[in-house]
């Protein structure tokens, strides 16, 4: 592809040139491909078909587990955390060592390959929270459980410039993904002041399906507000928000 530059943009087609608007600014391509017949038959395509259905596999994956943390995710987000969410996806699809090429799935893959993932790259959990926590999945109870100690907010959350308050929020999500279901319960804390004095001890404890067999995912997250004659505001409108999937069990 190549970018477009001057002063006039284009959008659309002409002759076999395509122009276009993307987030890195308006590019052009060349029109091209192959026929989706040859695509869909020809053994020299093989490879690429099978490609294909496990990068299908993974958005739908990516889907059902974003569907799943919804609530959380619609103040902690970038916009390209859906692509990349794919991306991560495809990885644990391919460490699937019991399937085929072509066929190979998140539930014989390696879930734990997403523990760590950012939803806000502008908001980097293990850059914005400090203080220590614990964070469990317990399969025989359903519990997916995250608990902080005291702790001075000053201290231990590094937040935007503007912020006055904060709270922190988690959910526990039992995900199906052959079924694309899911079971999903949240908690969050009261909005408490970003100060120099301690927090009381936090628990969030997030009940599942008791003895499941489906992947079971703990994400973690703050948000930040400012305070504005005694009415509280989300901060840039929630753009600097961080949530992490931080504890992971697979199959």
């Amino acid at each position: 592809m190549a970018q477009q530059k001057g002063i006039i943009k284009l959008r659309g087609t002409i002759g076999d040139i395509t122009f276009y608007k993307t987030k890195d600014g308006h590019m052009a391509r060349e029109k091209g491909g192959i026929d989706a017949k040859r695509m869909a038959s020809d053994p020299a395509f093989q490879r690429t078909r099978e490609n294909g259905s496990e990068f299908g596999r993974a958005g739908k994956a990516g889907k059902v587990l974003r569907s799943s943390l919804r609530t959380l995710l619609l103040n902690a987000a970038d916009s390209r955390m859906v692509s990349r969410l794919t991306q991560s996806m495809m990885k644990v699809i391919q460490a699937d060592g019991t399937s085929v090429r072509g066929l190979r799935n998140v539930i014989d893959g390696e879930a734990e390959l997403l523990t760590g993932f950012e939803f806000n790259a502008n908001g980097i959990l293990s850059s914005c929270l400090f203080a220590p926590y614990e964070a469990t999945i317990d399969r025989a109870t359903g519990e997916i459980k995250v608990t902080l100690a005291p702790f001075v907010p000053a201290n231990m959350v590094v937040a935007p410039g503007g912020t006055t308050h904060f709270k922190i929020i988690s959910a526990g999500t039992e995900v199906d993904f052959e079924a694309e279901t899911f079971i999903e319960a949240h908690s969050e804390t009261a909005v408490l002041p970003w100060n120099t004095l301690p927090t009381i001890a936090i628990t969030h404890t997030n009940m599942v399906t008791p003895n499941s067999t489906k992947p079971l995912f703990l994400a973690l997250g703050l948000e930040f507000f400012q305070e504005v004659n005694g009415k509280m505001y989300s901060l840039k409108n929630g753009s600097y928000n961080p949530l992490a999937l931080v504890t992971v069990s697979g199959v």
